[in-house]
């Protein structure tokens, strides 16, 4: 007979999940093993998230209320004048098919929200203390984590960038030379930061020691990161954005956020066909969705008479041209979604952006650059006032049956990261795969008058269209990088962590 299983968790890297997976073994709940993976992500995938970056946390637990906890990044420039602003430093990056463009320095850094969300998350809703989550954490930064090949990638690519100050070049180009798949880094300053975290909680970073020295740091070279900045920051909850789907409830991420009600409003569309879709009814959402992304959509994502409109589909097309844009192809951030047998669900994605390069001493705390992000400024950089929570695409999602939780997921991928959820969601509810497999499938990606596919599907009724499709040879990370749970009945849960980021997926048995 099989034992007992305890819950299940999908994570970007094998040791993230694998933290995971051992609070689920220590009795914690769904969201104390979200956190336990977090703070061991910081050591793991060191360039797509950590205590510098923002995310979003979606909870879903018996007798509450869906809830959307909202640590992202916010605009700082409290009490500065524009003019004692750097300019942002333009990094082309190369992904083999194209170079791109990203900006970096103290001028691309946000207010971070991670050690506000980590503590609130944990307050609210933890069963194990924090400084018991952090004490493994930090463990991997000190005694150092071997770098996969999908992590050097990731290096490798971001070259330029983490070798812009002397202070990242350190980290991730110790002795001169670039760190390789194989490779230890070593995070010391980082272990500290995790350990003080885990005892006095956010504190020191906002109204402390440590944010005092990350302000100084970055106000010194040209930022806008002040201290007023910091002490004001705070957790948002935000109500989640509901869609009916197949007889199921979908819950995502709302405004100012732009994925989540992107995606409600596309499965709201497909709800509407019967049977599962094909590709061509899937592109021609997506076609119609991102047409709905204009500059007007993105101004009127802080009016909640426009979001209602929007998503009863009352809003028609705003005026203006698309905003989209293809600009981030690699999308540095990070996913963890987890289910426990008692029936908590925690989504929660996390984004460094592409990274500022700016690490300060002393911290270990590698600053965002979501101030540098085109996706998150499309309508051109620093016009956010101060304490203007950013919008981003990330849309932590969680499916319910009979009120329950069903599918628990969400991706990195910038502009992706909309189609790769709906996709998943797809092969699972329409397909009836199972997590792993829903992961793996191949999926497709319209952006910008392109069809971008991946083996495996099947474009040739869309090259009748006169569709335009560019084909990638095999499966890559363009197309996000899901991490996706899901409750199989009695058959207990399944799991698949997307091998195009090197993602894992952890069943946790209750072993004697």
């Amino acid at each position: 007979m099989a034992e007992p299983q305890l819950g299940v968790i999908a994570a970007g890297h094998p040791l993230t999940a694998r933290a995971g997976a051992e609070v689920l073994r220590e009795g914690g709940n769904a969201v104390d093993a979200a956190l336990g993976a977090m703070l061991s992500s910081f050591a793991c995938e060191p360039l797509l998230t950590g205590l510098g970056a923002g995310g979003h946390m979606l909870v879903v637990a018996p007798e509450l209320a869906p809830l959307l906890l909202d640590f992202f990044v916010e605009a700082p420039g409290r009490g500065l004048e524009a003019s004692a602003r750097s300019e942002l430093v333009p990094i082309s990056v190369s992904f083999g098919d194209a170079i791109q463009e990203f900006k970096i320095g103290a001028a691309s850094v946000g207010t971070y929200g991670m050690p506000a969300g980590l503590c609130e998350a944990s307050a609210r809703f933890g069963r194990i203390p924090l400084a018991d989550l952090a004490e493994p954490a930090a463990a991997l930064a000190r005694e150092g984590v071997t770098l996969t090949a999908r992590q050097a990638y990731v290096v490798e690519i971001l070259a330029d960038i983490v070798t812009a100050t002397p202070e990242g070049a350190a980290l991730f180009a110790p002795s001169g030379r670039l760190l390789r798949a194989g490779d230890t880094i070593r995070q010391p300053e980082l272990a500290d930061a995790l350990e003080r975290l885990g005892a006095d909680g956010a504190e020191p970073f906002y109204s402390g020691d440590f944010g005092a020295a990350i302000s100084d740091w970055v106000c010194a070279r040209g930022g806008m990161l002040t201290t007023r900045d910091l002490a004001a920051y705070a957790v948002v909850d935000r109500t989640p954005v509901r869609a009916s789907y197949r007889g199921r409830e979908v819950v995502t991420n709302p405004p100012p956020s732009a994925g989540g009600i992107l995606i409600a409003r596309a499965l709201a569309l497909l709800d509407e066909q019967a049977g599962a879709p094909d590709v061509a009814s899937i592109v021609g959402v997506m076609e119609r969705t991102q047409a709905l992304r204009t500059p007007d959509f993105l101004e009127g994502l802080d009016d909640p008479e426009f979001v209602a409109r929007f998503l009863s589909g009352d809003a028609g097309c705003p005026r203006g041209g698309s905003a989209d844009s293809a600009t981030d192809a690699l999308g540095s951030t990070t996913h963890i979604a987890v289910l426990d047998r008692d029936g908590w669900a925690c989504s929660v994605t996390c984004s460094n952006g592409s990274c500022s390069g700016v690490v300060v001493p002393g911290t270990g705390v590698h600053l965002n650059n979501m101030l540098g992000e085109q996706d998150l400024n499309p309508l051109g950089f620093h016009r956010h006032p101060p304490g203007r929570r950013l919008p981003s695409m990330m849309a932590p999602t969680i499916v319910l049956r009979g009120g329950q939780p069903e599918l628990v997921l969400g991706s990195a991928g910038s502009n992706r990261i909309r189609s790769a959820i709906l996709q998943t969601i797809i092969r699972v509810v329409d397909e009836d795969m199972r997590a792993g497999e829903a992961v793996q499938a191949p999926r497709v990606h319209y952006e910008d008058g392109v069809v971008y596919a991946e083996p495996g599907i099947d474009t040739h009724a869309l090259e009748l269209s006169h569709q335009r499709v560019a084909r990638f040879r095999e499966r890559n990370l363009f197309f996000g990088g899901v991490q996706a749970v899901a409750r199989e009945g009695s058959q207990g849960f399944s799991g698949g962590g997307d091998p195009r980021r090197g993602g894992d997926a952890i069943v946790v048995r209750d072993d004697p």
